[in-house]
């Protein structure tokens, strides 16, 4: 039963029940129709309560039938029949009210929400539109301005603001059905409001909509949805509701099959799963309440930042005093960043910053539950910390260490319990990065492996599990892609017109200036590690540069030109010459935007393909997350995975061919031409030799 009907008096209260989200089924749809026929029929009723069982309102579509014909009564036509209630509807607003939850609640006469609830149209964010009335009730409601910034944006809001906004009739503090039925009490006998689907829009100054085109587009980049979202707006505040309801259905099915929205839904969808994998399932994490992080740099103050953020207890363990006070300095800088910018309160920050202690003595540490080490990439340097560690902890505290590109067993070698240990690479700015890559070891028990996921919801991060190997699974592909450019380099494409390939294709930065921000010493010091492992890294035009002492913005040049105190890329003569030299008896070719961004992200794929086969990733979705969250690859495109996928693998394959023929790319691998096969990464194809 997904609905029940309970009476009040002469207020009847509708509960939906249908775990876990109280998801817009066709169950549910049919019986909320029905529920309006059997109550408007009932003289006894003066008003309804609709209210949620569980932990939220009705929290919007039901993802199960996603990619599946619509099944009546649609849900517009519910939304029409809670409006054309005879009856007054209140709906009672906890958890979230989003999506399809905001359109059925836009139906009733009235809105009451606890005042931690949330209301929201995050349609967007899947590559659609509301496709029940959302963007043309919302402005008759709220005024065009602020429904542009709840159907464009796609980010909720809180009940408090939704009130100002005149989203919500009322805030209830308490007990969310006493009153709601309290406030259906004091509505019953006045008249019925007018419909929202009958009110005017209030009238917007001369060229809004030319003013919000503009900021909408400047913010949804390449995305499609929300300047669909924007049309979908104008069209309600310029003509009648009909016509305006047949534009939004008629945009919202379109956007439904579009490329851009099925990426997004593959997205929605890995999101989801990340924080608890199916080789978990079951598995019991160690409990953490408390953390600790060794290193006070940039990137251990961020990570401090962030475990203050999930209300964890930290303790900053540095070398000596001086070290603490520049490493709590670093901490402290976060926060004072985050209350000029306007996103934290002062006194919210001092709270912050209060749970944070500093020492330079490890017996600090000794009841801890979690401590991330966050020093110097060094192995000798991390083992060092490991071997204190392992002295002063608790035999059941997890040990975590925060590496890029080492070995997390090498790091562990000798430390007491190695059950207790992985790794955790964090990305830097590690407070605002979503990606946590979990790194476990031969010896990594599963429910300090389950603690790292724990930790990563926590948090709020995007957890991906990941084999051991150079690099693991994002900067293992990061060197593909920066060895790529270079390829490109020597064949005839120069750094600028490969980044505006890059930047074309959606990504934030074209390579050469991911580099020149970041630093090019950065990938030389990992060169160097390469290469006294006995591999040979591809880098010939960047280990020039760096013999030139050109490490990018921070030293004024590196494969662009800087001038003092700007930081937009001026092309090079420097650099041209040392590529001319680089290039010499290699033959070159005219490129565009197409051929140098397929140079470029197919070998990514091809060699994400062999991190399938090697389960140094579980799942191709996982590999898209890492890239997504890591690395800037464009959402509405899927992840590399995804993108490959949807393009058609055997493409891929022919073209990663050809660019093989002619020496610039690895040709494809055995599991990316099983896959090509087969028609999609499964576990079957891609993982067939691995037994997966």
């Amino acid at each position: 039963m997904t609905v029940t009907i309970a009476r009040e008096g002469s207020v009847v209260v509708v509960t939906v029940e249908n775990p876990p989200v109280n998801a817009l089924s066709q169950a549910l749809r049919q019986a909320l129709v029905e529920a309006v026929a059997e109550l408007d029929a009932d003289s006894r009723v003066k008003a309804v309560v609709l209210i949620c069982a569980g932990r939220t309102f009705i929290a919007g579509a039901d993802v199960s039938e996603f990619g599946k014909p619509p099944q009546p009564p649609h849900l517009p036509d519910v939304v029409a029949a809670i409006e054309a209630a005879k009856k007054p509807w209140v709906a009672a607003i906890h958890g979230s009210a989003l999506g399809g939850g905001l359109e059925v609640a836009l139906g009733c006469a009235y809105r009451v929400a606890l005042v931690s609830a949330s209301l929201g149209l995050p349609e967007v964010k899947l590559g659609i539109i509301p496709g029940a009335g959302g963007t043309v009730r919302l402005p008759r409601l709220i005024g065009a301005a602020a429904a542009v910034d709840l159907a464009t944006g796609g980010s909720p809001v809180g009940a408090k603001k939704a009130e100002g906004l005149g989203l919500v009739d009322a805030v209830i503090d308490g007990d969310l059905r006493a009153g709601s039925i309290a406030f259906a009490e004091s509505i019953a006998e006045k008249p019925l409001p007018l419909p929202i689907s009958h009110r005017a829009v209030p009238a917007v100054e001369a060229g809004f909509w030319e003013s919000a085109e503009k900021a909408v587009a400047a913010k949804a980049k390449r995305e499609i949805a929300p300047l669909r979202a924007l049309a979908s707006l104008r069209k309600a505040c310029e003509t009648d509701f009909a016509d305006a309801m047949a534009f939004e259905r008629e945009t919202f099915l379109a956007l439904r099959g579009s490329e851009q929205a099925a990426a997004l839904r593959h997205v929605f969808f890995a999101e989801r799963a990340a924080p608890r994998p199916p080789e978990l399932a079951g598995v019991t994490p160690r409990d953490i309440r408390s953390a600790a992080v060794i290193g006070g740099g940039t990137m251990g103050a961020g990570i401090a930042a962030a475990l203050r953020d999930a209300g964890l207890p930290v303790v900053l363990i540095e070398r000596d005093a001086a070290a603490v006070e520049r490493g709590l300095a670093n901490v402290r800088a976060i926060y004072d960043g985050s209350v000029k910018r306007g996103r934290m309160a002062q006194a919210v920050a001092d709270q912050r910053m209060a749970g944070v202690t500093g020492g330079d003595d490890y017996g600090l540490l000794a009841d801890t539950d979690l401590v991330i080490e966050a020093v110097f990439e060094d192995l000798v340097v991390k083992r060092a910390v490991f071997e204190k560690l392992s002295a002063v902890c608790r035999s059941d505290a997890v040990l975590a260490t925060n590496t890029s590109y080492l070995d997390p067993g090498a790091i562990s070698n000798g430390i007491a319990h190695p059950e207790r240990f992985l790794g955790l690479h964090f990305f830097s700015p590690a407070h605002v990065m979503k990606l946590l890559e979990i790194v476990p070891t031969e010896t990594t028990a599963p429910e300090v492996l389950a603690a790292g996921f724990a930790l990563a919801r926590q948090l709020a991060k995007i957890p991906v599990r990941a084999g051991i190997c150079d690099g693991f699974i994002g900067n293992r592909i990061l060197k593909v892609t920066r060895a790529q450019a270079e390829r490109l380099l020597l064949s005839g494409a120069p750094p600028l017109a490969v980044d505006a390939a890059m930047r074309a294709f959606g990504l934030p930065m074209g390579p050469f200036e991911a580099q020149d921000l970041g630093g090019l010493d950065i990938a030389a010091f990992q060169r160097k590690a390469a290469r006294e492992r006995g591999e040979t890294p591809f880098a010939p035009v960047a280990e020039r540069l760096c013999a030139l002492q050109r490490f990018g913005q921070k030293t004024g040049g590196g494969w662009y030109d800087y001038q003092p105190g700007d930081r937009s890329p001026q092309p090079s003569e420097t650099v041209a010459a040392v590529i001319a030299e680089a290039a010499t008896g290699r033959p070159q070719r005219a490129w565009d935007d197409a051929s140098i961004a397929d140079a470029i992200l197919l070998p990514m794929v091809n060699e994400a393909t062999r991190i399938l086969e090697e389960r140094v990733a579980l799942r191709a979705a996982d590999i898209d997350l890492v890239k997504i969250h890591g690395y800037g690859f464009p959402r509405w495109r899927g992840g590399p995975m995804h993108y490959a996928e949807a393009r058609g693998l055997a493409e891929v394959v022919a073209v990663l061919d050809r660019l093989a023929a002619e020496g610039l790319a690895e040709a494809p691998s055995e599991g990316l031409r099983r896959a090509a096969a087969a028609g999609g990464f499964s576990a079957g194809t891609v993982g067939k030799r691995c037994g997966l």
